[in-house]
């Protein structure tokens, strides 16, 4: 299964495009569409917007391949695209070992969707953009129905 385009613009809005290096809410060096900066990487001259979204594509990628292997269960494409955002946002750790991950493998999907709301903190704090942000994966969780093979 692949991120939708509405999953992708889900990403591309919370996160916003930013061509220099800042400081996410949970204070790690960040740039382009969300792109949490690795050891090796250097950014001293900025980004593109072509150089984001080509990055973005590869970091969608990796979310999309541990949504894949952590998922034991059929998904609608909705489904999916949340998990993906998810992943995206907060790592594949996080949704290993969340509650979440175990309500939804369950089969228990209603408990899963809920627990999407439960991620809107960082640092101890609720964050309005994280909110917004759990909000919306939960739309696209009860979207369209369409499923495919887990």
């Amino acid at each position: 299964m692949q991120l939708s385009a509405a999953g992708l613009d889900l990403i591309k809005k919370s996160e916003g495009f930013r061509d220099r290096v800042y400081l996410d809410v949970a204070g790690f060096p960040t740039i382009g569409y969300g792109h949490l900066i690795k050891p090796h990487e250097s950014f001293p001259n900025g980004i593109s917007e072509p150089q984001a979204a080509a990055i973005l594509s590869s970091d969608v990628q990796e979310a999309e391949q541990s949504v894949g292997r952590l998922v034991k269960v059929a998904l609608t494409q909705g489904q999916f695209d949340a998990l993906v955002d998810f992943c995206f946002n907060l790592g594949a750790g996080r949704l290993a070992g969340s509650t979440l991950l175990r309500e939804l493998n369950a089969g228990d999907y209603q408990t899963a969707a809920r627990q999407l709301l439960v991620w809107d903190h960082a640092g101890g704090v609720v964050v309005a953009g994280l909110e917004a942000r759990r909000e919306a994966e939960l739309k696209l969780w009860t979207g369209p129905t369409q499923t495919a093979a887990a």
